[in-house]
């Protein structure tokens, strides 16, 4: 019930007026948001890098209502990329595709989208597109369909609450298209999405065993130590070089976790978001485990 009423909240004008305007609200936020500015997620990925860990860079940013918002949005993802690509950074980037209008128009997402995958290809970098909210799911996937065919650096996440992700996922397996493995951070209904945390981890648990047998570059995303432990096993089944997954997580969620996978000689992607527009994603990330929760509200009691 309170994961559902956090996620509810995040799609709130009103408390995102109230939270955005909270300082003790921001402060917190910076646990899981590396700041505002390209120059702060630049500081944030030199010291991820310098721990052995790669970045997964997110503009923060969604649901644009118009076109010249998309192609502001399109703006900032390839001035990331150029950032990422003059100053010798371990990083690629991740899209949303409802920030370069899919709200609008399919085809202007598309259009904004092959602009960046076309510069992420030119300089090397793989450009992830995330999955937002079931009702994006088909359009993303035809989407990135869409773009394999003339860029080969473009992947795609897929979420295991989701009934229809095993589809979703042989079709990509299908592709040669990489993907990012999520369980779902968004309020679905049960007629689209598991409801119980457990059948989303036995579907999770499921998926990862066919992305790890047939995925060209699996992108394992978790912060579960059963689901570590169960791709540590995966992959000596399926007989994967650890040069050919990787692990990813949260900025600022698990980083004990993060730093034994390192430690352990696993490759490390961090999703690391900046912007302005950070509030979904914190409630997002509030709703997703207790320990963000009662970090945060305890930073308010101390105020």
């Amino acid at each position: 019930m309170l994961k559902a009423t956090l996620l509810k909240a995040a799609g709130s004008a009103f408390l995102q007026r109230q939270v955005t305007a909270n300082p003790i609200a921001r402060r917190v936020a910076d646990r899981f948001i590396a700041g505002n500015t390209l120059d702060e997620a630049e500081h944030a990925i030199r010291a991820l890098n310098a721990g052995g860990m790669s970045v997964a860079l997110d503009y923060l940013g969604e649901n644009t209502e118009s076109e010249a918002q998309a192609r502001e949005s399109t703006s900032s993802y390839l001035a990331a990329i150029d950032r990422i690509q003059d100053r010798g950074m371990d990083a690629n980037i991740s899209v949303k595709l409802t920030a370069l209008g899919l709200d609008i128009r399919q085809e202007l997402a598309l259009e904004e989208a092959s602009k960046v995958a076309a510069r992420g290809k030119e300089v090397g970098a793989m450009v992830g597109v995330d999955m937002e909210a079931a009702i994006y799911a088909g359009r993303t996937l035809d989407i990135v369909e869409a773009l394999k065919r003339d860029y080969d650096n473009v992947g795609v996440c897929v979420q295991s609450y989701l009934y229809r992700s095993r589809d979703d996922l042989d079709r990509l397996n299908r592709l040669g298209i990489p993907v990012r493995l999520v369980k779902g951070a968004y309020q679905e209904s049960p007629e689209v999405a598991y409801p119980e945390k457990a059948s989303v981890d036995h579907a999770y648990a499921r998926m990862l065993d066919a992305l790890l047998a047939h995925n060209p570059y699996p992108m394992v995303a978790t912060h579960d130590p059963a689901m570590v432990r169960l791709t540590k096993t995966l992959v000596a089944r399926h007989h994967r070089d650890r040069d050919t997954f990787e692990f990813q997580m949260l900025y600022g969620v698990r980083r004990d976790l993060q730093q034994q996978v390192v430690a352990e000689g696993y490759r490390l992607r961090v999703y690391l978001p900046y912007g302005t527009q950070w509030y979904p994603y914190f409630m997002r990330r509030l709703a997703e485990r207790p320990a963000n929760l009662y970090f945060f509200l305890s930073n308010l009691v101390k105020r």
